[in-house]
């Protein structure tokens, strides 16, 4: 009798665990993928004629950040276009979280602005120590992808939302509104952000007009315009969850799909996949 109360009991704990799981993963946790589309090319000459400016100015200044102006500026007077978000505070923040391109995150996983997982990221991810040891951060093909992902991270969470009533060219109310939306704890985030703006002269990039940019942007492409990444959410019946012993061969020859679209559809640069790791298979 016992056995049969003890073996009803451990029953009931089995299907009540796999009912929790199974909510979790449906309601909570669907994933994405980002598709990225390769990298247009962008106007530079603003940044050359600041560049060749400041140097005439001052012989003294880093080279490094010289070397990052030039060429993710262009980068952050796209998404200043599109999001309304100043390229002078885009690019103080790029400069600043990514050392300047030569953390270790950027360099390894072109995270400009150390964006972590957060629920529901099943892209590329690697694992840094920031805040927490091994702190899971988000990997990108390309850096452009950074800065996008970074436009999105501001424009759709209302804690920022009332950045965007201020003026586009008031880069000191954004600096200092970033550390009151809680973008960043330290407290001299707007003053290491102020800094770098006016020392580089950063804020002749807020003044380059859109309807020019976007003009350059075509002649240099041929007429064609800018792709935006893709998100494409992960439902039950179009990821696999990968298994112990499977490979990218394997997965591709149980549906049927080569492993370079594999690779493609899941923004993979190699071969190496863990177990656990959702992949898009349609």
């Amino acid at each position: 009798m016992k056995l049969k109360v003890l073996f009803g009991c451990l029953l009931l704990l089995f299907f009540y665990s796999c009912g929790s799981k199974k909510k979790v993963v449906n309601k909570k946790n669907p994933g994405v993928v980002i598709v990225e589309p390769k990298p247009i090319k962008l106007p530079s000459d603003k940044a050359k004629e600041l560049i060749k400016d400041l140097e005439s100015e001052n012989s003294n200044l880093n080279k490094y950040t010289l070397a990052y102006i030039k060429k993710y500026a262009p980068i952050a007077i796209k998404e200043m276009h599109e999001y309304k978000i100043p390229a002078s505070i885009t690019l103080a923040q790029g400069i600043l979280e990514s050392g300047k391109g030569r953390s270790e995150l950027a360099l390894k996983s072109n995270n400009h602005f150390g964006i972590k997982c957060h629920t529901g990221w099943q892209g590329e991810r690697v694992y840094h120590d920031d805040d927490e040891k091994g702190e899971c951060f988000r990997k990108y093909v390309y850096p452009e992808t950074s800065y996008n992902d970074h436009s999105l991270f501001l424009t759709q969470r209302k804690r920022y939302a009332f950045l965007f009533t201020y003026n586009i060219k008031n880069y000191k109310k954004w600096a200092y509104g970033l550390r009151k939306a809680g973008y960043a704890t330290d407290r001299k985030y707007p003053a290491k952000l102020l800094k770098i703006i006016k020392e580089y002269k950063l804020y002749e990039f807020d003044n380059v007009k859109e309807g020019e940019f976007a003009e350059e942007i075509k002649e240099l492409n041929d007429g064609e315009t800018f792709e935006k990444p893709i998100v494409i959410e992960k439902m039950d019946d179009n990821y696999y969850e990968v298994k112990k012993g499977d490979t990218l061969y394997s997965i591709s020859r149980r549906f049927k799909i080569s492993v370079a679209e594999l690779k493609e559809i899941n923004n993979l640069t190699d071969n190496i996949i863990s177990v656990g790791q959702k992949l898009l298979i349609k």
